[in-house]
Parts: structure tokens; sequence; C-alpha cells
């Protein structure tokens, strides 16, 4: 992982070099490709009151880059803030990437195995029952899209033989397309 650390209108010191390498070193925790970490701290001062902003940009591996920009009064107040905020975002990404369930052959058990080649050298029609796919004329959809409470659209063909879509309003009527 590269690390730049850069200071703005301030004089980095090697404790705050040091504490924000060990701030940097925990967010290895979540063994996540991270390529590199940029940090930046600037002193401002506005109406007299001294201030600092602590900058982490962090490149990850097929990942955007996460930007966390922190204000305080104090330079290690702002960093302990920042890397919070970095470790709490770092935590749901990995969270979204173990909920992430890719099925695999293992996943399908023993008696899986990939298809390699299709040896067919008739292809077989199989029938199919026309009711379900009956095509559907305008008093029908009507009925249709009452009787059912989760469907909230349906497609038919219109006395011309074009499809249409009809769908629910939210004050009840019905809309056309």
């Amino acid at each position: 992982m590269n690390r730049t650390i850069a200071g703005r209108h301030f004089e980095l010191t090697e404790p705050i070099k040091a504490y924000i390498e060990s701030a940097i070193d925990s967010l290895e925790k979540y063994h996540l490709d991270i390529i590199s970490v940029a940090v930046t701290i600037s002193a401002d001062e506005r109406n007299g009151k001294k201030g600092f902003t602590v900058e982490f940009v962090l490149n990850m591996k097929d990942k955007n880059t996460i930007v966390i920009t922190q204000k305080d009064k104090d330079v290690y107040a702002a960093v302990d803030l920042a890397i919070d905020r970095l470790q709490k975002s770092l935590r749901r990404y990995k969270d979204r990437l173990k909920d992430h369930k890719i099925m695999s052959f293992k996943d399908l058990g023993e008696g899986a195995e990939a298809v390699t080649e299709l040896d067919v050298d008739e292809p077989e029609i199989v029938p199919m029952d026309l009711e379900l796919h009956k095509p559907l004329d305008f008093d029908e959809a009507i009925e249709a899209l009452k009787a059912e409470k989760r469907r909230q659209f349906i497609v038919f063909n219109d006395y011309d033989g074009n499809m249409r879509v009809m769908y629910k309003r939210a004050d009840g009527r019905f809309g056309l397309y």
C-alpha cells in the first residue's frame, strides 16, 4: 500500500506522522485491496481561531475512491474522527462484499457438473399451456388489475393487436400507455 502524508500551511512533526502511520495500519484489518492512502493536513485560521483539516483519500482495487474530510481544533482529534469514519465506510463495504453470494458448483452439491458440449442433434419442442399466455383484451386487463393487490401493471393486446400497458395510479384509477 502506498502512503503519502503531506502538510499544507502546517509543519508535520515525527509524532504526527507516526500517529497517522499507525492509524493507516489499522485499516489493514479489513483485508481489502487498498492501493494507496493519501493524507493531507492543512491548518486553517478563521476569525482568529485555529483549526485543522485532515483529508484521507483512499484508493481501492475495483472500487471508487473514498474521500473523508474532517475538521477539528486539534490535529489528533481530527485524525481520530476521520479514521473512525473511514473504518465505518470500509466496514460497510466489506459487509456488502460478504453478503453478496455467488452461486458456485460447491453450492449446488457433489452431483453438479459443468456442461462443456451440448450433444443435441434435433432440438426438442416443449408444448406449453396456451391459457397461461392468452392475450388479454381491455376489460380482462382491468379485471385482472382489480383482482390482484401486488401487481401494479399489466401488458395486453388491444383490439387492433397493439401491445398496451395498463397500470394502477395512486388515486385508484387506471392509466393506459
